[in-house]
């Protein structure tokens, strides 16, 4: 068996590994891919993860966000979906507006836009009626009490 058969053979359908964008490295396009990504350099296109997608404080996104989970604590400008829980980080700088089932927000943290929670189990569309809220927000800082 060729090296690169082994190589292949050996990665498989390997899902729980980490894809990287790495610091320097810039994707112009769409980004799709079924296991998690940290993005510690720059994707001018939309990102779409089946798993969860991890901007650096690095990082620069300009386009949409699909996951399931996402961790944010570099730039995106663009909208911001996931199906389940999304952390913005102190040093993130987020444009844009954001559809999830559970939000944190650090003290520091930059966000300018509107914020959609919902049940994604119940729901395909956002909605401010019985299993959803929203709210706007435009120049903010999150800050402690």
């Amino acid at each position: 068996m060729k090296a690169s058969q082994k190589k292949n053979k050996s990665q498989g359908n390997n899902l729980s590994s980490v894809n990287m964008v790495s610091e320097g490295t810039e994707i112009i396009g769409t980004l799709k891919t079924q296991s998690d990504i940290r993005i510690a350099g720059k994707v001018d296109g939309e990102a779409q993860v089946q798993g969860k997608i991890i901007v650096a404080s690095t990082g620069h996104i300009d386009g949409n966000i699909d996951s399931e989970d996402a961790d944010v604590a570099g730039r995106v400008k663009g909208e911001i979906h996931v199906s389940s829980k999304l952390s913005i980080r102190q040093s993130a700088v987020v444009e844009g507006d954001l559809y999830a089932q559970s939000l944190v927000v650090e003290e520091g943290a930059t966000f300018n836009g509107a914020c959609h929670m919902r049940d994604y189990a119940s729901q395909s569309e956002p909605s401010t009626e019985e299993n959803g809220s929203s709210a706007s927000v435009e120049n903010a800082k999150a800050v402690s009490p």
